[in-house]
């Protein structure tokens, strides 16, 4: 209105600037007076006419404006609304398995592996024992799912399916909360370095000897882990593994705790912890501890301590480890403390050295969590590359003979060879040489200081 206000303005000072001036030295003739009048009143037409002019032009240009305004705000919701409606769908990506989430909070994925392994275990001396020799077997078959639920709630749930048999391995439930994570089910006792790290990035076929000796496994209990930069700790109260929970007569339970500080110094990865563990195996009494010769498809065990009456354990283990570009180091050890009534507490002892180094440049082996983790090699075979090539040495020691109770040595020098081709692969050579001293199972001359060689490899692949 101020610009139309301003326009009129000169429309009427050029009007009136183009007016002949009514006074003058000589007084005009009326006709001359009319003849004024008249062109005056038709100047005076065409200011108005032009004045109606622009006040339709503003008014349209109004409408327009509104209208224009009107469509983008119709397109605005539009697109809104059409956000939200593809947001409500299930989002699915694709990795080495199909996940998929939902705007509420749902997350889905599945998960497996597969290992296929085949060894040839050496006679010591004529034993005739079916264990000996080569054989063949699918060590674990495993599917499951885990992810997400609303509210801030996560699951897991993993089945293995070797040997014929259902087995579940892993079946919690977790909350977390900050730097805090609660979690419910079968889960892993946090024994310590080597049993806590999957199957899936061990060095060897088989973990260290005294994982599977001093009977660490999944169990049902409830737990809390705080992690907090590079400090992490874990603890809980267990009962026992799920399939021993329909029987009455087994009623342990156990407090188990570890704890890891592993900073990263100059590009170097270190890793230092320590667990406690205490079980009491109340009315039903009994264990034993024993070893394969470090292939999982032979029953056979050249030391072992036989049923024990025990009522309850004690032990802790100590563990260290160091990553530096395509070299580690680790070490381990393990004491367990039997509570036998009537007889002297015997102490058994399990530990291991090991180190390895990638022949293939830039890969190193992975780790987060307080555990090894996947290695990612640099250049896959599908990039062009052959993967990652790791060559692995180690020295593994058991002990269970202490107090009276005579149970067997061993001493295993082992080495492997691992290929990656791709993140989701893996190829294993082994080759073990295990010393004895008081085997549990005696030579036909009577010798149970002796030794056992054992050659095996694995493919395996998980999704």
């Amino acid at each position: 209105m101020k610009q139309t206000a301003l326009g009129l303005s000169a429309c009427a000072a050029a009007l009136i600037a183009g007016t002949p001036a009514l006074a003058q030295d000589a007084a005009p003739t009326r006709a001359e007076m009319q003849a004024e009048l008249e062109e005056l009143r038709g100047r005076v037409q065409t200011l108005e006419a032009l004045v109606e002019r622009l006040v339709g032009s503003q008014a349209a240009v109004a409408e327009q404006a509104e209208a224009a305004n009107a469509t983008a705000e119709a397109a605005q919701v539009a697109a809104n609304e059409a956000s939200e409606a593809v947001a409500a769908q299930p989002r699915i990506t694709h990795g080495a398995a199909t996940r998929v989430r939902t705007e509420d909070g749902w997350d889905f994925r599945p998960f497996g592996r597969l290992m296929v392994d085949a060894a040839s275990v050496s006679d010591p001396g004529n034993l005739n024992d079916p264990g000996l020799g080569f054989s063949s077997t699918i060590r674990r078959v495993r599917l499951g799912a885990e992810g997400a639920i609303p509210g801030g709630f996560e699951y897991k749930i993993e089945v293995d399916f070797a040997d014929n048999e259902v087995e579940v391995t892993d079946a919690i439930l977790s909350y977390g909360a900050g730097d805090v994570e609660f979690t419910i089910g079968q889960h892993n006792t946090f024994q310590g370095l080597e049993e806590l790290t999957s199957s899936r990035f061990i060095s060897f076929m088989e973990r260290a000897a005294f994982t599977d000796a001093f009977g660490f496994q999944r169990r049902v209990g409830v737990s809390v882990n705080y992690a907090n930069g590079d400090f992490r700790w874990d603890g809980g109260v267990f009962t026992t593994n799920i399939d021993d929970l329909a029987d009455d007569s087994v009623n342990a339970w156990s407090f188990d705790t570890r704890a890891v500080y592993s900073p990263e110094l100059n590009g170097t990865q270190l890793h230092f912890g320590g667990s406690l563990h205490h079980r009491d195996l109340r009315d039903n009494p009994g264990a034993r501890y024993r070893q394969r010769p470090a292939y999982g498809g032979t029953d056979t065990r050249f030391i072992n301590t036989g049923a024990l009456t025990v009522a309850e354990e004690t032990s802790y283990g100590l563990e260290a480890a160091v990553i530096h570009g395509p070299f580690h180091a680790v070490a381990e050890g393990h004491w367990l403390n039997a509570d036998i009534p009537g007889m002297a507490n015997p102490t058994f002892f399990g530990g291991y050295v090991e180190a390895g180094y990638f022949l293939t440049g830039g890969d190193s082996r992975g780790y987060s969590g307080g555990r090894f983790n996947r290695t990612r090699p640099a250049r896959t075979v599908d990039e062009g590359g052959i993967g990652a090539v790791q060559l692995n040495a180690r020295y593994d020691r058991l002990d269970l003979s202490d107090a009276g109770i005579v149970g067997g040595e061993q001493d295993l020098y082992g080495l492997s060879l691992i290929w990656t081709p791709i993140d989701y692969a893996r190829f294993i050579l082994n080759y073990s040489h295990i010393a004895y001293d008081d085997a549990a199972i005696a030579l036909p001359n009577g010798d149970t200081d002796y030794s056992v060689d054992v050659i095996g490899a694995r493919a395996e692949f998980d999704f």
